[in-house]
C-alpha cells in the first residue's frame, strides 16, 4: 500500500518560485561581492579597459545561473518525456525522485495519479470483462440449450421423414439432414468457444490442447505443441486469462498470418510461466486494434506482463509471462 505523503505548507508553483528567486538572488549577491571585493574598478564613463572585465563578470554569472537553474529544472524533461510515452495498458513506468525537494512534490503527485488511474482502468476492466464472460455464457446456454435443442428436433423429425418418405425424394432429404447436422455441429464449436466448459472440467491443458485443434481444423498451418503438465497453480482467473489470451492469438493467425506453421507452448521459465504463440506468417506492423487492447486489458487483471513483437524473420511472436510465487519446500 502507497504511503500517504504529508502535505506540503506551499505549492509546488510557490516553492520552485521561491527556489528560482533564490538561485538568481545567490548568484547576483556572490557577483557583487566579487566585484567589491576584487581590485577590479569601473569608471563613470566607463574605460575601453574595463569593458572586458565588465563582460567576463556578466559571462561568469550568466553561467552560474543557467548550470542551476538547468540542474534545478531537470526533472521537468523527464516527466514531461514520461507524459508522452505513458500508457496504461502497458507496464507502467515511473519517474524516480531525484532529490530535488521542490519538484518532488510535482513527481510524486504525477506518480500518484498514475496509480490512481491504473488502480480505476483496472477496476473497470475488471467488470467489463466479467460482464463479457457473463454475456458470453448466457449466449452459449442459448446457443446449446435452444437452438441446438430446436436443430435436433428438426434431425429427428428430417429422420422420420426419411423413412416415410418416397425413393425419389429420400436423396434429397438427405442432403437437408446432412446440412442441419452441419449445422448443429457450427453452433456446438460456437457454444464451446464461447464458453470453455472444458476449462473448469478438464484444466486448462486439455483445453490449449482442444483449442489447438480445433485450429488445426480451421487453418493449414501445422501447429506445433508444448504444453508442460507440471505448472504452478495459477488460479481459476489466470487460467481463463492464458485459455482467452491463445484463443485469440491464434483467431488472428487463422484470419490474417497466412502462416504455415504456428508453435504453443505453455511452460515454466525463470520469469514465472510463460504461454508463446509464435507463426511464420507475414509479420510486418503491429496494429493494436479492439483485440490486442482486450489482450492487455486481460494480462493487466492477474498481473502478467505481455509482449507482441515481429522478429526480423517474418511471423507474429505473443508472448504472456504470468508472476509465480516461489514454491516452498
Amino acid at each position: 500500500m502507497n504511503e500517504r505523503r504529508p502535505v506540503s505548507a506551499r505549492s509546488p508553483a510557490q516553492a520552485l518560485f521561491r527556489r528560482l528567486v533564490l538561485i538568481n538572488g545567490l548568484v547576483f549577491t556572490l557577483g557583487t561581492l566579487i566585484l567589491a571585493v576584487s581590485p577590479a574598478t569601473v569608471s563613470a564613463p566607463v574605460l575601453l579597459t574595463e569593458i572586458p572585465v565588465l563582460i567576463v563578470g556578466l559571462a561568469l554569472m550568466l553561467t552560474a545561473n543557467a548550470v542551476l537553474l538547468r540542474r534545478s529544472l531537470a526533472p521537468l524533461g523527464a516527466l514531461t518525456a514520461l507524459m508522452q510515452r505513458v500508457d496504461l495498458l502497458r507496464s507502467s513506468d515511473r519517474l524516480q525522485e531525484s532529490g530535488n525537494g521542490d519538484l518532488n512534490d510535482v513527481v510524486a503527485t504525477f506518480n500518484a495519479m498514475l496509480d490512481r488511474l491504473e488502480a480505476e482502468r483496472s477496476t473497470a476492466a475488471a467488470h467489463a470483462l466479467a460482464a463479457q464472460e457473463g454475456e458470453r455464457q448466457r449466449i452459449a446456454r442459448e446457443l446449446h440449450d435452444e437452438i441446438g435443442q430446436s436443430l435436433t428436433v428438426v434431425l429427428l423429425g428430417l429422420k422420420r421423414a426419411v423413412d416415410r418418405a418416397p425413393e425419389e425424394l429420400c436423396e434429397e432429404l438427405h442432403a437437408i439432414q446432412e446440412t442441419v447436422r452441419s449445422s448443429l455441429d457450427e453452433v456446438r464449436q460456437v457454444a464451446r468457444r464461447l464458453r470453455p466448459g472444458m476449462l473448469e472440467d478438464l484444466g486448462l491443458i486439455a483445453s490449449l490442447n482442444a483449442l489447438a485443434a480445433d485450429f488445426a481444423g480451421m487453418s493449414d498451418a501445422q501447429v506445433t505443441r508444448r504444453l508442460e503438465s507440471h505448472l504452478p497453480e495459477l488460479g481459476p482467473d489466470a487460467e481463463l486469462v492464458v485459455y482467452r489470451i491463445a484463443q485469440e492469438s491464434l483467431t488472428n493467425v487463422a484470419r490474417h498470418a497466412k502462416a504455415s506453421r504456428v508453435e504453443l507452448s505453455l511452460c515454466r521459465q525463470p520469469g514465472g510461466v510463460v504461454l508463446r504463440i509464435a507463426d511464420d506468417g507475414r509479420g510486418g506492423r503491429i496494429t493494436e486494434g479492439a483485440g490486442v487492447r482486450g489482450m492487455r486489458e486481460r494480462a493487466l487483471l492477474i498481473g502478467a506482463r505481455l509482449s507482441i513483437t515481429s522478429p526480423p524473420e517474418g511471423g507474429i511472436t505473443v508472448q504472456l509471462t504470468i508472476p509465480v510465487r516461489p514454491e516452498r519446500n
